[in-house]
């Protein structure tokens, strides 16, 4: 069971509703996705700690495992590859996995904002889910199309939200996407170099 809890400062300049914007809850979606995707369950806290959850945050091995079956479900909606399907995968999750609308200060504690969770001291997983869901809910509203992708290295499962307008985002990092430049570099470089010269064919 979580205690209630607002988010405070994520940045130096927060105002007191940067903390519960839908692209800050978007991306700390995006950052519990693939830390629960690992095998350090600290790394789950770290992230909430990082994104202002306030004290105590304490998992238990039943949150986590809740927690990461959340986080499955959310990791369909970044694998849709065009705006209808992540409209659709969406509208299932709010459907089976969240409660009606709803707006809380916690008691005062933080700005309006809205939840779809039970209440505000709603198991860790229900809280995960609902508010992602309301977070990329928003983004496929504001932007007409995917909230956010996997990253295209095959070497790296993780999400991550996309910035907005322009070109299609395709790594969740500058390092994955400067490793794959390098690794086509490499590549392209084997297939123009010819190779060493064979031994002379016999008369």
């Amino acid at each position: 069971m979580r205690y209630m809890s607002y988010i405070p400062a994520v940045l130096p300049t927060d105002d007191g509703f940067t903390r519960h914007s839908v692209l800050t809850t978007a991306r700390r979606t995006a950052a519990l996705v693939n830390a629960l995707a690992g095998d350090r369950p600290e790394a789950v806290a770290e992230v909430l700690r990082e994104y202002g959850e306030a004290e105590p945050v304490e998992l238990t091995a039943d949150d986590i495992t809740g927690m990461r079956a959340a986080a499955l479900l959310l990791r369909e909606v970044f694998a849709a590859d065009d705006v209808d399907l992540a409209a659709a995968t969406l509208n299932g999750l709010l459907r089976e996995h969240t409660g009606p609308l709803r707006l809380t200060s916690h008691g005062g504690a933080a700005p309006w904002h809205p939840h779809l969770d039970s209440h505000d001291d709603a198991p860790w997983d229900e809280w995960f889910l609902a508010s992602s869901c309301m977070a990329l809910a928003v983004l496929v509203w504001d932007r007409g199309r995917p909230p956010g992708g996997l990253c295209a290295s095959p070497v790296c499962p993780n999400v991550f939200v996309s910035l907005g307008s322009g070109p299609a985002r395709r790594y969740c990092s500058r390092r994955c996407a400067t490793r794959e430049r390098v690794a086509a570099h490499r590549r392209s470089r084997q297939v123009s170099e010819p190779g060493p010269p064979g031994p002379p064919r016999k008369r």
